[in-house]
């Protein structure tokens, strides 16, 4: 029911910036947490930082003092600043956000994911 699309990825230097954008549309009663993962060539998916609708953090040690989430309640829409890109960066982004679409009905629902590269 609900849908989340990505947007923002790229080949980027290193030492570059990039924001992501993750938006969620369709049947939406209220979004709790939201997060962004990655999944980098030859490896398993991993957090890359969390956030609550109350706006508290989580993020991966290896992307912390580097990267900032941020969400818009109001738009449903949750970003991913990235700074100082790193080739190990390098990965497919995907958004999650876990939420309500109807009283007592949940959902935890994935984007289709981002590539981000980062390569001189």
């Amino acid at each position: 029911q609900v849908q989340l699309v990505e947007s923002g990825g790229g080949l980027v230097q290193p030492g570059g910036s990039l924001r992501l954008s993750c938006a969620a549309s369709g049947v939406i009663l209220s979004i709790d947490t939201m997060g962004w993962y990655r999944r980098a060539p030859g490896k398993q998916r991993e957090l890359v930082a969390t956030i609550t609708r109350s706006g508290s953090t989580n993020y991966a040690d290896s992307v912390k003092g580097r990267f900032t989430i941020s969400r818009d309640n109001a738009k449903n829409t949750m970003y991913l600043q990235m700074n100082s890109l790193k080739p190990e960066d390098t990965a497919v982004y995907f958004c999650n956000a876990q939420g309500s679409w109807a009283v007592g009905r949940r959902f935890d629902d994935w984007g289709q994911g981002t590539q981000v590269t980062v390569s001189s």
